[in-house]
């Protein structure tokens, strides 16, 4: 059951975490603490017993309005070491906090969830993706150009999130597409490639993205291409959304 106080939610975790750097386990353990610091999504702190790396102090402490006052660490494994990566608040006004430890994400070189890698942050258990088959006219324009013209889309549902609608490449202008080196992180679908669009009157950058081989749970979009309709004039069924 999930618990919130000063603004923070706190909720036990039932996955096995496990978190590496350069290759050395970290931490392991089977009590993960999901905290909700922003409404967003979640981070792990993890009990400091199932902490397998050495925790090096760094002499200086960070203040959280919330959390209170956090002694900050290096961690250190046989081979590397990661400046300032953990946090422990041993007197936080959150009872729930005092013997865990926030490892810095970025700062680790993998995360699993049970045998799987996780990417960018843990996953939400609140958070829920349907990716349903559609026959709904898609259509999207930039600079008054229509660049896909789809009636076979695939509509992702993210919790929270606008419908992304999933085009085939043959419905995509591919003539308008410029390759591009950027690269984007989803705990729930993969890691993204991007396209730019080269209307001939501007080129806009990283409007279009796909999935090449995403996570089991996402294979409907794989090789399927989606444009950042914010950036772009979505047409619905003929209706501008």
């Amino acid at each position: 059951m999930a618990q919130t106080a000063r603004g923070i939610t706190i909720e036990p975790g039932r996955k096995r975490v496990r978190t590496y750097l350069a290759g050395q386990l970290v931490a392991d353990t089977i009590h993960p603490v999901l905290v909700w610091e922003g409404p967003h999504y979640p981070v792990y702190y993890l009990p400091a017993a199932d902490v397998r790396a050495e925790l090096v102090p760094v002499g200086r402490t960070e203040h959280s309005p919330s959390r209170g006052d956090a002694q900050v660490f290096d961690v250190k494994v046989a081979s590397a070491a990661a400046p300032a990566a953990a946090l422990r608040y041993p007197e936080s006004p959150l009872a729930e906090l005092r013997d865990l430890v926030r490892l810095d994400w970025n700062s680790m070189s993998e995360w699993l969830e049970e045998d799987e890698p996780v990417y960018t942050h843990p996953r939400d258990p609140y958070t829920r993706v349907d990716i349903l088959a559609s026959s709904r006219h898609i259509r999207v324009e930039l600079d008054g150009v229509t660049v896909a013209d789809s009636r076979r889309p695939r509509i992702l549902f993210e919790t929270g999130l606008p419908p992304r609608y999933y085009l085939p490449l043959t419905d995509v202008r591919m003539d308008l597409l410029r390759p591009s080196d950027s690269e984007s992180h989803c705990p729930y679908k993969g890691t993204a490639s991007y396209w730019s669009v080269d209307t001939g009157r501007a080129e806009h950058r990283d409007v279009v993205w796909t999935y090449r081989f995403p996570l089991p749970e996402s294979q409907k979009i794989a090789g399927l291409v989606c444009f950042y309709t914010e950036k772009a004039d979505l047409f619905v069924d003929g209706e501008q959304q």
